[in-house]
């Protein structure tokens, strides 16, 4: 079976597992948290490739999957999982890459101050820590490799009720990785820095503990 259907299915049950546990906790306390998805492209610097290995411009998919709690009606946190998969472009020497994620993030949203936008528009800024995890396929599996991550990003969501709301993210990922010694230890594997663009949907789960 295609690897990452594998890994996605996995997360999936993983991920849902959890929601369903907060989810039914949530049901007895009035709770402020909210489950994540999207799906997307990305885009990979080149500075993370030895020579001779280039990605494409845009690579498809990047799904993330995210549990956020609102401690306050502008400060939050939340954890997410993050899987990308990007491979070459036709003057590159062939290569297919999983880049994995997972990340603690504070969230900020700035709407309650944000008067000049419209109504059902919101904007959310989130910043954190994580890992990520990068697995080579093909001829290149003992390429893999493992570091530190810090990403930021901006959402600006639109509410369809007061429980669901759709979103467009942007996110930068900066890799805290040191070059491949030796360089062939790079051949089809990436250490560098990614960028995504995802479009989702943000669930609350137990009611609308902060709504206007």
């Amino acid at each position: 079976m295609n690897t990452f259907f594998i890994n996605f299915k996995q997360t999936f049950v993983f991920i849902s597992v959890i929601f369903i546990s907060l989810s039914g906790f949530s049901q007895a306390e009035t709770s402020k948290w909210k489950a994540q998805f999207a799906i997307g492209v990305n885009h990979p610097f080149s500075e993370g490739f030895v020579d001779g290995y280039y990605a494409k411009g845009i690579n498809f998919p990047t799904i993330n999957l995210g549990l956020q709690h609102m401690f306050k009606r502008q400060f939050g946190a939340k954890l997410d999982f993050g899987y990308n998969r990007f491979s070459n472009e036709v003057n590159s020497l062939e290569f297919k890459v999983n880049y994995s994620r997972i990340n603690a993030q504070f969230v900020y949203d700035p709407t309650p101050v944000m008067t000049f936008l419209p109504v059902g528009f919101g904007i959310v800024a989130h910043a954190g820590p994580g890992f990520s995890i990068i697995k080579p396929l093909g001829i290149y599996t003992e390429n893999k490799t493992s570091f530190l991550n810090v990403m930021a990003g901006i959402e600006l969501h639109y509410s369809i009720t007061q429980l669901l709301t759709v979103y467009l993210d942007t996110s930068y990922i900066y890799g805290f990785s040191s070059d491949f010694d030796p360089v062939f230890d790079g051949y089809g594997s990436f250490n560098g820095n990614l960028l995504t663009a995802t479009i989702g949907v943000s669930y609350s789960l137990s009611g609308c503990y902060y709504c206007d």
